[in-house]
């Protein structure tokens, strides 16, 4: 982990939706120009990445502005 880029590749993400026969289960599908990872997440760990993610987004520097 010490070894980690200071910049990261482009990513998209987005749930593919919470599966009919795993209503328990939400499937998060990471693209980079390296490829495509899935992911299966339970509602706790989706939410935690929820709230990590706009905890994070709150700290950003706001958008410059003319």
């Amino acid at each position: 982990m010490t070894q980690r880029k200071t910049s990261a590749d482009f990513v998209t993400a987005f749930a593919t939706g919470w599966p009919e026969s795993q209503p328990d289960v939400l499937v998060l599908s990471l693209t980079t120009h390296k490829g495509v990872q899935d992911f299966a997440l339970t509602k706790e760990q989706a939410l935690l990445i929820a709230k990590t993610m706009k905890e994070t987004a709150d700290r950003l520097q706001k958008p410059k502005t003319a």
